[in-house]
């Protein structure tokens, strides 16, 4: 089953009468349970991509389909429930509220959810012992180190056990140990939820661990 369906897209973006197109001709198919990386360099447009399968951004023209929907055809209302229900996100910058503690940043992606607050909380320190910090969960982001803010991000998404995980170059702040577990972390939820993810990166290690690699060069797919 296909979870991401892109037809013929790109994307321009227009600044001072001057025209960029970041995003060429997309064509890419994505199923339930894949582990993809989007390699590519810097600039190639792998998070232009990511902000449009995330519905963050919309198309200059072509397709980004959603479990067969459209996302382009949705109100902005709509996007934004596509995001709540089925998308979640994982940034290079981590991204935490820093005046929450480790188990608040996780439990504030389910805050809209109608559920008693106990079972927010269960849920919230499952996911926080999933990735190794149940004992951490009292702690601010600033107590933690880069690796464990990014096992607390990695938490956060998958607490609502979304559909689809979207991570934009999620271990470009790491040393290559706290990287290489963060990768076999996320191989680790995508294994065992079966839940998918995409994810950018222009680090081989990384692509290495990739069940799928799709190259990006200049705003094109390249065999």
């Amino acid at each position: 089953m296909d979870i991401v369906r892109i037809q013929n897209l790109n994307k321009t973006y227009t600044l001072n009468r001057n025209s960029l197109n970041v995003l060429r001709d997309i064509n890419l198919t994505v199923a339930q349970g894949e582990f993809l990386a989007l390699a590519g360099p810097s600039g190639s447009g792998k998070t232009t991509l990511l902000n449009l399968i995330g519905c963050i951004d919309k198309p200059t023209s072509g397709k980004v389909l959603i479990q067969d929907r459209e996302t382009s055809s949705l109100t902005d209302n709509e996007l934004a429930d596509m995001r709540i229900e089925k998308i979640s996100f994982i940034f290079q910058n981590f991204n935490l509220f820093p005046v929450l503690t480790a188990l608040e940043n996780v439990e504030y992606a389910i805050a809209h959810l109608k559920m008693p607050a106990g079972i927010k909380e269960t849920k919230s320190r499952e996911a926080l012992r999933m990735v190794g910090l149940e004992r951490h969960a009292n702690h601010l982001p600033l107590q933690l180190s880069g690796g464990q803010q990014q096992r607390v991000a990695i938490a956060r998404a998958m607490v609502r056990d979304p559909l689809l995980i979207l991570a934009d170059e999620p271990t470009a702040n790491l040393d290559h140990k706290t990287g290489k577990e963060i990768i076999d972390l996320m191989m680790k939820t995508n294994a065992e939820k079966n839940m998918t993810f995409i994810f950018s990166t222009h680090d081989q290690k990384v692509m290495d661990k990739a069940k799928r690699v799709v190259n990006i060069w200049d705003g094109e797919i390249i065999p």
